[in-house]
């Protein structure tokens, strides 16, 4: 019983919040450009002034060592994109701290080395901003390497028909392991630091992968589950013809969902694909319809600030300035997500998720993620719109 009134409690706990963030932001006159700039950098301030008040004697930032170097590769990487410089003591004991965790394979792994993958795509993203003189070019040349070699493709023996191929997941590219497009979209990503580009060979396995995770049929995609649900947007995995977290529709169609969308997105334009090509323009319209600051689309509150993150990076790399969504409004994305996050921000700087699935319910992962947020919301003055 009191499993059952924690539940509902908590259900009507996280519908008025956002409820109350809704009607708010509706009803907040949108600032001038030079007001959201002391916005930006004031929210900066607070949530740096807060992870300086988190950071551990080794040099993490995290409320609970079992869950790895990840959230502290999160927040170093937060505060560089954010503006915090490499030589900052704060961001230097961080570094120093993930350097530590450098295994001669290339890999930066937590104890059990349980999601190495990601830990070491995530590093590498902070070693490259904090990359000057090319301090860190040895290092990264030898992430770069591992990480191929954890690739799902002919060399570990996976052929281009299993679901897995091009992918990455977790940990090891073995017979007990699967790809998910959230760390391919890290892989991705960390690829690019080495500015192979988009014909890097690698990059262009892993768009087999992520368009077997689109919700679209096509000869990148023929899961019997895409019919059910060709709605553009993208899904989790493409094992078992296709899973999402979002769930089902009534006939079986898998749900999309907003941050693997995103996620999905910036891959296929990190990969080269034209503006024309089919997949791109079926996850352009996927965006549109479901654009949201308020919830992740299709998750609610879950995987809230992972969702902003991803988010934030995509529409940075199209250089949109604006996203003009389905029923023809037009969005200043960077201005509604400043906004949504100072209604968010707590007393103490930081932000947190009322949603604790992905460990949301840490607040040094969490401001690591705005911060990066507001560091890809810094005004564009010569970008497009779309």
């Amino acid at each position: 019983m009191k499993t059952v009134k924690f539940t509902v409690a908590l259900f009507t706990a996280t519908t008025f919040v956002l409820m109350a963030l809704e009607a708010v932001s509706a009803q907040t006159p949108k600032k001038m450009d030079a007001e959201l700039e002391t916005l930006r950098r004031t929210m900066i301030d607070r949530a740096v002034a807060f992870m300086r008040t988190q950071q551990l004697e080794n040099g993490s930032f995290t409320m609970n060592p079992r869950s790895g170097i990840g959230p502290t590769a999160v927040a170093t990487v937060g505060l560089l994109k954010a503006g915090v410089a490499p030589d900052d003591p704060m961001v230097k004991k961080a570094m120093d701290h993930l350097i530590t965790f450098a295994k001669d394979s290339g890999a930066f792994a937590s104890a059990g080395e349980r999601i190495v993958n990601y830990e070491t795509c995530v590093v590498m993203l902070a070693l490259s901003l904090a990359n000057n003189g090319g301090v860190y070019d040895e290092i990264l040349k030898r992430s770069d390497a591992f990480l191929r070699g954890q690739q799902f493709s002919e060399a570990n023996g996976t052929s281009p028909d299993d679901p897995n191929y091009g992918g990455i997941g977790y940990g090891d590219a073995g017979s007990e392991s699967r790809a998910d497009l959230s760390n391919t979209e890290f892989l991705i990503e960390a690829l690019r630091v080495t500015s192979k580009g988009a014909d890097d060979p690698a990059i262009q396995r892993a768009l087999v992968f992520v368009s077997r995770c689109q919700n679209f049929e096509s000869e990148h995609n023929n899961s019997p589950k895409v019919s059910k649900n060709p709605d553009g947007g993208f899904y989790y995995s493409a094992q078992n013809g296709g899973e999402s977290p979002a769930g089902e529709t009534a006939d079986g169609g898998l749900r999309s969902y907003g941050s693997m969308s995103y996620a999905g997105f910036k891959s296929l334009i990190y990969a080269g694909l034209s503006t024309a090509d089919p997949r791109y323009c079926a996850a352009e319209s996927w965006l549109k319809k479901n654009y949201d600051t308020a919830s992740n689309p299709g998750m609610g509150q879950r995987g809230l600030f992972y969702y902003y993150m991803l988010m934030s990076k995509t529409l940075a790399v199209t250089g949109w300035k604006t996203l003009t969504s389905s029923d023809g409004i037009e969005h200043d994305w960077r201005a509604d997500l400043i906004e949504m996050l100072a209604l968010r921000q707590r007393e103490d700087g930081s932000w947190v998720n009322i949603e604790r699935i992905w460990l949301e319910d840490d607040p040094s992962l969490v401001t690591g993620y705005v911060l990066m947020v507001l560091g890809e919301c810094k005004s564009v003055s010569d970008a497009g719109e779309m």
